[in-house]
């Protein structure tokens, strides 16, 4: 696949993916919508492998993977789909967007990491500014979206801690067996917490609301995490980093578009915060290059 075409699937499957979560899970029944999206993902993820003559990794290491990325799927995902009945499509791609802010809080508490400079440091408290503004918009108005801010960055820091356990265990694995893996450990979890929920056994999905679904668990889980893995092999961390400043931005404007949602102008500034805390912490390392080249320049 060429890889203007999977930068560009990337962008948009990440850009709608928090609408989706929100029409899929919108007649009330959030673990089942995602516990369906996961094993139909499953499912299609296995029969491409059958297609492909592959078969899964069922190794201690192999294992070890799929276990460390079960946290990002599961607990990300459960705490998502609760968020979603109450937060805007938007600002939940926007506290997603964080995961480069709190990837690198966490990397810093582990033996090996590289240290955060300045630029890294002010991109992450201007980030948690942000958040600030965003959260005590919510206790001012007295909303009922302060648990579902909670949520959401709860199951951003699961995502990105998540994600860091998988770089560290290491084991070699191919996206579609890390995905295939981390969704079969993951399964379990969601039918146990479904059953806990007293949710119907029959899971009420609207029209809007079954496509929503589909569309997840085909491209969410499986086309949108296999282009990603793609372009991270093929382009520059930075160039790849541009996605999370650019979801954002288009999820906000697909929201207030196809949702008719309406983020408060408290909660706008907090989101154009936390864009900026983004930019400084994922290009301050590029302008800082750039200004020490122009220094060294003969005048």
């Amino acid at each position: 696949m060429p890889t203007s075409a999977a930068y560009l699937i990337v962008v948009l499957v990440w850009a709608t993916t928090p609408l989706a979560i929100k029409w899929s899970a919108e007649a009330g029944a959030p673990v089942g919508s995602v516990l369906l999206r996961m094993a139909i993902a499953l499912l299609a993820g296995l029969v491409v492998l059958v297609a492909m003559r592959r078969g899964l990794r069922r190794d201690r290491h192999a294992m070890a993977s799929y276990a460390a990325a079960v946290p990002g799927v599961f607990g990300a995902m459960a705490l998502s789909y609760h968020a979603s009945m109450t937060l805007p499509s938007g600002m939940m791609s926007v506290i997603f967007g964080m995961a480069p802010l709190i990837s690198g809080l966490i990397l810093q508490l582990l033996p090996g990491a590289v240290k955060l400079r300045r630029w890294h440091w002010f991109g992450c408290t201007l980030g948690l500014a942000g958040l600030g503004v965003v959260f005590a918009d919510s206790l001012v108005l007295g909303s009922d979206q302060l648990p579902a801010l909670l949520m959401m960055v709860i199951a951003v820091t699961l995502f990105s801690g998540s994600g860091i356990a998988v770089q560290r265990v290491a084991a070699g694995l191919g996206p579609l067996e890390q995905t295939l893996g981390a969704l079969a450990l993951s399964l379990p979890c969601f039918f146990i917490l479904w059953l806990a929920s007293g949710e119907p056994m029959a899971i009420p999905l609207s029209t809007r609301g079954l496509w929503s679904v589909i569309y997840l668990a085909l491209f969410g889980s499986l086309l949108g995490f296999l282009c990603y893995f793609l372009i991270l092999s093929r382009l520059s961390a930075a160039s790849v980093a541009l996605v999370t400043l650019i979801t954002p931005v288009l999820a906000l404007g697909l929201g207030m578009t196809l949702n008719q949602e309406q983020p408060s102008s408290s909660m706008l500034a907090g989101a154009v915060l936390i864009l900026v805390a983004l930019g400084a912490y994922l290009f301050g390392d590029r302008l800082a290059r750039l200004k020490a080249e122009r220094e060294a320049m003969p005048s």
